[in-house]
Order: C-alpha cells, then structure tokens, then sequence
C-alpha cells in the first residue's frame, strides 16, 4: 500500500507479466442505476456495484434525499421514499455533479450542491441551464458553477430543452436519467457545432431507462427522448468497469506478457470494450477464452492514430503506450477533455515531457513521438486515470514516482495492492 503524503515508486518489471485480472464493478453502471433505482416503483438490488470513493459519495448522496441505501452483503439494495433537501457531496465525480441535480429538482425543499476544490472549476452551466429550461430553479449566483442550490419543489414540468453538450455527454444522461419523473418527461436537443463526445455512455443510459421500463429514445441524431413513468423495480447485476482494465491490459503490452480478464461481456455499451481494438492495433495479439478477454504482448509497441472522442477515458493509458511505441501516435478527438478531473490534454503533455517525452500538444489531441524516457515525478492531478497511466510507464522506465496514487480509490479502492498482484516477483522498486 501507498503511504498517504508520499510518492508512489512505480514497479519496474524485470519480466513479462502473467496475471489474472478480477476488475470490480463499473462506476458509469453502478451511479446511473443507484439514480434510476432512486426513483423506482419499489426496492431494488444492485449486484456487485462497485464500491469506491464515487460511488459511495453517490449513495451518500441519495441517502441525503431521502433513499434508503443499505448493504446486504456485496449488494445494495434501494428503497425509494419521498425526496426531501439536504446537502450533496459530489467529490470529483462528475457523474454525481451532473446525475444528481436533476434528482434534486423532484425535491421538496433546497437542495445544498458541492464538491472537490477542483469540482467547484468544472462549468455547470450546461446542466444548470437545462434544468431551467424544464422548469427547475437553481440558485448559482450567476456562476454557473458550484455550489449551488437547486430548489426542489416536489415536480418539474420538464419538456424541450436545447442545450450544447459538447464538453460531455453526462449533461445529457443526467437530465435523462431523472427525466422520465417529470411531468411531461424531456425532449433533450444538442444545439453544439461538434458531436456530443462519448457515445457510448449515451447508449449506456438509453439502455438502463428501457431495461427499467421506460420509453427512451434518440430518434435522430442529437436529439434524446424520455416519456413520463416511474421505473421498474428490479435486480441489477453490474458488469466489470472495462475502462478499469486499461492499466492492467496496457501492462501485457509493456512487458511482452499476458493479462487476463474474466467475465468480459460478449455485448455491451461500455467504452472500454474497444480496448480490444485499440489494443491489437498497438501490437497485442487479443482472444477471448470462454468469459475472459487474453491480451498478449508481442514485444513491440505499434503507434496509435486514433478518434477517441467516444472513448476519451482511455486516452492517458494509450498516452502511456504511445509514448513507449516504435512510432509517431496522433491522438485527437479529445478537446473536451480539457474539463474532466483537470485538463488531462495539457496534464499528459506536461508529464511526458517530464519525463523527457516528445509531445505536441493540439487544441484537440496529441502528437507523440518515441523518445527515450527517463524517471521523475509523474503528477496525477487527483485524477485516477492520470494515476494508473504513470504506473503504465513506471513498467518500462526506472524510476518513476506518481504522487497522488490515492487518487485511484475514485474507481479502484486498492490499485496499489491489484497493481502489485498482477507484477508479483516479476517487478522491482522503481
């Protein structure tokens, strides 16, 4: 385990690596289907949700609206009851700074939204502006930014809203996801020049509304539906955080090893499924093995040219890759993640070339050309994804630290301990 306070030497592997991966359950998952559960018509179950600093702060959330979330073994299991105000930490989850204000609206009573130092610099304006739009009323003092309070008033009458959700897709699954409890339930129009990024968490959304029952839509593009209903009651089983698995997999590149990662769903709306793909265009031979998807290194690291727009958080760990590649890596669709936990575009910029990187940096993406690295300090950013990507490259170069490797319990409550489990002997202090 990490040591609070101090850097974190990342692993050096003296060998290839051959692990087993067992990945807790997706955080995108598990915080739409507490919302959703949060407004059904009777308890329902979570199976294997995952347990970690956002998904806890998004129960803590419900619970401070009124929900009951309890444990029961592994499980959660929910029991919706009259929304009523309170106070709502949202940390630096964004989906909880996006999915709950539109919970809050169906409040009786002011609705207290905070979060993270960092969380209070990320524009609400979108969401907050949407949820006027249907009816709400929220006091932001014109910042467009938190806190803020939404005060609820037991309904929202809902309707068109027109809104430009260019920066992300969580403004528009949030207001979705809540939407069908609103008098005339939400008819969400993207008004932005550039395509809604991360599609496939808009997908995902649409998903678990019509798995609760519900009548969800995107009849064009750029344009959602949800009709008024209550969701179903039910039991959901909630599949591994595939984008969790990018580290791990990324680790079977680096060392010329072999990572394995079971119950790997055959159809799924996650964005992490196309690690597959983006994988085996870097080099690693990729089966599937009954439930389990087999990445295997071949000992070379191809370079990436790549959109990632639709699957942005993978973008540090194939940052990390393709700066140990054999050739010039063009990352681009990834302007918008400029507003994610820090400005990851000009945060990974800055760490690679720390470490004696040669980076460009776009308004919307990355040149990366191979260089020899050397270690330093690899900053994380409170951001978890940042994180896992400075122990990618500790892998592969002696000597990397990473300062805030706590920032990873966001997703992963020990990565420390899963990272040291997947290298075993087969590492030595960075």
């Amino acid at each position: 385990m990490a040591t609070a306070g101090a850097n974190w030497a990342a692993p050096f592997a003296t060998d290839p690596v051959d692990a087993r991966i067992v990945l807790p359950g997706s955080k995108s998952l598990t915080n739409r289907l507490l919302v959703l559960a949060a407004t059904a018509d009777g308890p329902s179950r979570l199976v294997a949700p995952l347990r970690a600093r956002d998904t806890e702060l998004m129960a803590a959330a419900l619970r401070a609206l009124g929900v009951v979330v309890r444990d029961d073994g592994a499980d959660w299991i929910l029991e919706p009851g009259s929304l009523h105000g309170g106070r709502v930490d949202t940390g630096l989850a964004g989906t909880i700074m996006r999915f709950v204000p539109p919970l809050a609206a169906l409040a009786d009573g002011d609705v207290a939204v905070d979060g993270d130092a960092y969380a209070r610099e990320r524009p609400m304006t979108t969401l907050l502006d949407g949820l006027r739009q249907a009816g709400a009323d929220i006091d932001d003092a014109g910042t467009g930014r938190m806190p803020f309070t939404v005060r609820g008033r037991g309904s929202v009458p809902g309707g068109a809203v027109r809104i430009d959700a260019t920066a992300s897709s969580q403004f528009v699954s949030g207001l979705l996801l809540s939407g069908a409890r609103y008098d005339k339930g939400l008819e969400i129009t993207h008004v932005g020049d550039d395509p809604v990024p991360s599609q496939p968490h808009l997908e995902m959304t649409l998903d678990v509304l019509r798995a609760a029952g519900l009548d969800a839509a995107s009849p064009t593009p750029g344009v959602w539906q949800v009709a008024p209903g209550t969701p179903a009651a039910g039991t959901h089983v909630v599949e591994p955080d595939l984008s969790n698995a990018a580290p791990f997999l990324a680790a079977a590149l680096v060392t010329a090893g072999t990572v394995r990662v079971p119950l790997w769903p055959e159809h799924t709306t996650q964005p992490g499924a196309a690690l597959r793909d983006l994988l085996a265009a870097m080099g690693a031979e990729v089966t599937v093995d009954g439930d389990a998807l087999v990445v295997t290194g071949t000992g070379r690291i191809a370079p990436l040219v790549a959109d990632l727009r639709d699957v942005s958080e993978l973008s540090p760990t194939l940052a990390a890759l393709a700066a140990l590649a054999d050739g010039e890596s063009v990352l681009t669709g990834l302007a918008h993640m400029r507003g994610h936990e820090t400005d990851r575009l000009a945060a990974l910029y800055a760490e690679l070339t720390g470490l004696g990187g040669d980076v460009v940096e776009h308004a919307d993406g990355l040149t990366i050309r191979p260089r020899s690295l050397h270690g330093g300090t690899w900053h994380a950013y409170a951001d978890h994804r940042m994180a896992t990507a400075g122990a990618v490259l500790g892998l592969a170069v002696v000597g990397v630290e990473v300062d805030d490797i706590g920032a990873t319990t966001k997703t992963l409550p020990d990565f420390p301990g899963m990272w040291s489990g997947l290298l075993g002997p087969t590492s030595a202090g960075g």
